[in-house]
């Protein structure tokens, strides 16, 4: 009589998905039962803890995967608290002999993840981690001088010339094998990721969070928008970015499985990928790889600048926070500035031609800390992740990996009249200004009295008039960068 395989956990953490999940699909093949478990750790995650907008996201994402497994005679099993000391009962309740999971990569979880590893396997229970997150996970990454890559477009070329595995499909065709008892588990209810004020009202009209609607938007955008991309992802009015970026974060899409949608839309075999928009789009999949290859190396990067010279860069004072609020609230009296941070607000979203912009206004207008500016993205974006978070306001400061010079200062006129020339972005999302003509609207201040009065904008009442000169401001930052550099 043969022995009885014992159970494996499946650890479910930034991989909310069943295809294409190295560590479901090892538990899968080890024939035994497998119990899934999700685990809520705000603790554990040190000085970041998830925001609200994704927290909102998170648990949609449980509830779909809940589904998903309960599909398959499985069920998710959640708690919350330390995930060492939930494990280990998890462990004895079901007689589990294997944990796995998939790896992630911000310091306290690589932290967190090893102190697992070492206790389980001491334990007797076996151990292992996969990479179902990245193309190319970090360690294994250098430059000829064997350290880590600090500019992009060299880390990308030598990513480009290495094999990408393939996504894998789910091992099992059919029902999970389950254990002969379930372990207690809460109800995703009970962790209380949703908001008790309703401020997520705009989100279900935007967003469908969980592995099928991953699947439908990846489908969708490589069928019809792929093959412009290069041409219209900086028009923040038009649908022309995959907006694939949440389902990412939270692992209901692997970019094994973008990368194989891009590979299946070539229409020349012979050359990868044929088309310029392709090729664009997967260097937008390289910058999310770059992200977690400095987070990686250099894990002081979410509160600390990469070029240390910024640590004594002088910012502005701020009494009581009001310049930090006009911006949060899109206040400013700079169209396109408070378009984007409206749209943030509704939506838990941003196009990435307007973050750059609102960002720069922030630590270069304003000359507020980059800090805070991510402190307020992590909070109200459902994609924010702390690799991309980081990386990308480091790159707008000027103090990070391959970031733009200090002294390239977005001016928000000229950005809203090149990449929102009609207007559209900035009517739909700062309605005060929807009857203005395309010739004012990202400048009102400067129209005559007729148009403003036409369009029922009265600056200081209904819409306030620029916080800061454009000009003034700009000169301001560079002062403040050339004393940084004496």
């Amino acid at each position: 009589m043969a022995e009885a395989v014992s159970p494996s956990l499946v650890w479910f953490r930034q991989d909310l998905r069943l295809q294409d999940n190295p560590a479901l699909n090892a538990a899968l093949a080890g024939g035994g039962a497998v119990v899934p478990v999700y685990i809520l750790d705000d603790a554990g995650e040190g000085r970041w803890p998830m925001g609200g907008a994704g927290r909102w996201w998170l648990h949609h994402a449980l509830v779909a995967l809940d589904a998903s497994l309960r599909e398959r005679g499985s069920r998710l099993v959640i708690a919350r608290g330390d995930p060492a000391e939930i494990l280990r009962a998890l462990v004895k309740a079901t007689g589990a002999g294997a944990v796995v999971w998939n790896r992630r990569y911000e310091p306290e979880a690589r932290a967190r993840d090893a102190a697992i590893k070492a206790e389980l396997a001491a334990s007797g229970v076996e151990a292992k981690s996969f990479n179902g997150a990245l193309l190319f996970e970090p360690h294994t990454i250098k430059n000829k001088q064997g350290k880590p890559f600090q500019v992009f477009t060299p880390y990308w070329k030598h990513c480009l010339e290495l094999p990408v595995p393939a996504a894998v499909k789910l091992a099992a065709s059919g029902q999970f094998t389950a254990p002969e008892k379930w372990p207690q588990s809460r109800e995703i209810a009970q962790l209380g990721l949703l908001p008790k004020i309703k401020w997520d009202a705009g989100f279900g009209a935007v967003w469908q969070p969980g592995e099928a609607a991953a699947a439908a938007r990846l489908k969708k955008f490589a069928a019809r928008a792929m093959e412009n991309y290069a041409d219209v992802r900086n028009l923040p009015g038009r649908d022309g970015t995959s907006m694939l970026s949440p389902w990412l974060h939270f692992g209901e899409l692997s970019p094994r499985q973008v990368w194989a949608a891009v590979r299946a839309r070539s229409k020349d075999s012979g050359v990868f990928p044929p088309s310029n928009g392709a090729r664009v789009f997967l260097c937008e999949i390289g910058w999310r790889e770059f992200a977690h290859h400095q987070l990686f190396h250099f894990p002081q990067t979410p509160e600390q600048p990469l070029r240390e010279e910024f640590l004594k860069f002088p910012w502005a004072d701020d009494p009581g926070g009001a310049k930090l609020r006009a911006w949060q609230r899109g206040q400013t009296g700079y169209p396109i500035v408070d378009a984007g941070m409206r749209q943030l607000w509704q939506t838990g979203w941003m196009h990435n031609r307007v973050r750059m912009v609102v960002a720069s206004f922030l630590v270069k207008h304003l000359r507020l800390p980059w800090t805070q500016g991510a402190a307020w993205f992590w909070d109200t974006l459902v994609d924010t992740d702390l690799a991309n978070n980081t990386l990308g306001w480091q790159w707008s400061a000027g103090c990070g990996a391959d970031a733009a010079p200090y002294f390239r200062i977005f001016a928000p006129v000229l950005q809203g009249v090149k990449f929102d020339g009609d207007g559209d972005y900035v009517r739909r999302w700062v309605p005060e200004l929807a009857r203005m003509p395309a010739e004012n609207i990202h400048a009102p201040w400067a129209a005559p009295m007729h148009v403003l009065a036409a369009a029922e904008v009265k600056l200081g009442e209904n819409y306030p008039r620029p916080m800061v000169d454009h000009a003034a401001a700009r000169a301001e930052a560079l002062a403040a960068f050339k004393q940084l550099r004496a």
